[in-house]
């Protein structure tokens, strides 16, 4: 008699069970996952700014559109390390203590930083420029590793921002290329192509490295010191985030400067001449959706940019006493009066 009451006790419970788990499942959410996929994003950029909420923006609406939403089957870990190093090494650490599925990497240092602190997690990078030279992949059609991504700009890319400052400002003998060593290892990428354009511009090639912000003030001056001067500005962390300040040395020196980008040219540069990253971001949310769904990285090409656009801001030309010509104006995609 007790074997026979234990054995309907057994069956009781079981049926229980099974019917709390029936009920679980149809509680949940059509499509759902049984568990939330981890992405994490990792920049050296502020996080606090009107461009890093732009560019965070279009990746969650592009994660959304293709059916991942955070909070829903998608846990979204964010770290900006606002340019400190030390500080980006240890959320490159703690993305890969989280076990993140896949890592969306702004700017190279970001990359480097999870190359060698969570060399296993797949990573999609974009404002990146030199991924091979970086020694992040092996080639742009096949990476071969966990690392893929969107280059934002090419070396070449010199010789066409040193063409845009002759042409603003014909008078410059002297063109700087300013930019910090440390945020961008890849300075040489930049600097070869700068210097194999300028005997054909005609003018003389300054590198202009700076270390910290109160170098921008002293480079600006030691090229107006050398003449009619001008100067292009590299992509890297250190160089967008004292955008304010390479501006406000360029207007004291009254210096003729191009950016790597149209942003600059709005904040009150000369000229921006490169990608708008957002694209890049949204594409980088296609490459993510990709590998959760079981792609490899190895197998996804990284894409080179093929839309460019061009700023001008003519009332920083009128204040350094430049007349804009129309040919460069009709070509613009903006300007900014």
């Amino acid at each position: 008699m007790g074997d026979r009451m234990r054995s309907v006790q057994l069956k009781r419970r079981a049926f229980i069970i099974l019917l709390g788990a029936a009920a679980a499942t149809m509680a949940l959410p059509r499509g759902a996952p049984a568990a939330a996929r981890r992405v994490g994003v990792l920049s050296t950029l502020v996080e606090d700014t009107a461009e890093s909420r732009r560019l965070m923006a279009v990746f969650v609406r592009g994660l959304s559109e293709l059916g991942w939403t955070d909070g829903r089957n998608l846990s979204l870990e964010q770290r900006w390390s606002g340019g400190d190093n030390n500080r980006l090494r240890s959320d490159a650490r703690e993305l890969a203590s989280l076990r993140v599925d896949v890592v969306m990497a702004i700017t190279t240092p970001a990359v480097a930083a999870l190359k060698q602190e969570a060399p296993a997690i797949p990573v999609v990078f974009v404002a990146v420029s030199d991924p091979v030279g970086s020694g992040f992949i092996d080639s742009l059609p096949r990476p071969g590793g966990n690392i893929t991504g969107f280059i934002n700009l090419e070396g070449s890319l010199s010789g066409k921002w040193l063409e845009l400052l002759k042409e603003i400002a014909p008078a410059v003998t002297h063109a700087g290329f300013i930019f910090n060593p440390e945020a961008a290892p890849f300075a040489d990428y930049y600097l070869r192509a700068f210097e194999a354009a300028a005997p054909a511009a005609g003018v003389t090639p300054v590198a202009m490295p700076v270390h910290e912000a109160a170098d921008i003030a002293r480079a600006a001056a030691g090229l107006r010191g050398r003449g009619a001067g001008g100067f292009i500005v590299m992509p890297d962390t250190f160089t967008t985030l004292h955008r304010a300040e390479i501006i406000a040395a360029a207007a004291r020196e009254r210096l003729p400067a191009v950016y790597p980008n149209g942003a600059t040219a709005r904040a009150g540069g000369l000229m921006g001449y490169g990608v708008d990253n957002v694209e890049s971001v949204r594409s980088a949310a296609g490459y993510v959706d990709r590998i959760l769904k079981g792609a490899k990285a190895a197998d996804l090409p990284v894409q080179q940019p093929t839309k460019f656009e061009l700023v001008i801001n003519r009332k920083t030309a009128r204040a350094l006493g430049l007349d804009v010509p129309p040919t460069l104006l009709v070509r613009a995609d903006e300007v900014v009066e």
